[in-house]
């Protein structure tokens, strides 16, 4: 009986009790057990050995051969003469002849020293204050 008790003592603490949580650890709660749920189906993990694995042949890589190499060659020289150019000489004209006459002057009257002014003074009455007599 005591083997009895203490197998179910064990089964009662292998039962999950309610968790009391909030919403946001319930929802890890919910998204961790989907993980292993998800690991249970698709057979990776440590739940992998079960499945044998399909076997995976690659194909071989295809290999193309590169282009060969352009060929430069240098381009052949080719002299041609310079064109020619007919064209008449220049007509070459001398500029005009300026001709500039030079001023013409009239000419200026000589006259002779009036005798009253020859004397110092505008002696015998020639005076300039009896010009406007009034």
């Amino acid at each position: 009986m005591k083997t009895v008790a203490a197998i179910v003592l064990g089964g009662l603490l292998l039962v999950p009790g309610v968790a009391m949580a909030s919403s946001a650890t319930d929802a890890a709660l919910g998204l961790g057990a989907f993980a292993v749920f998800n690991q249970i189906l698709s057979g990776t993990g440590i739940f992998g050995g079960v499945v044998a694995r399909p076997v995976v042949v690659a194909p071989q890589p295809v290999v193309v051969a590169p282009p060969p190499p352009p060929v430069y060659v240098a381009p052949p020289v080719v002299v041609t003469p310079p064109p020619v150019i007919v064209a008449p000489r220049p007509v070459i004209m001398a500029p005009r002849p300026v001709v500039v006459a030079p001023p013409v002057y009239a000419p200026v009257p000589v006259y002779r020293d009036h005798i009253y002014h020859r004397a110092y003074g505008h002696r015998w009455g020639w005076d300039h204050r009896y010009d406007r007599r009034h």
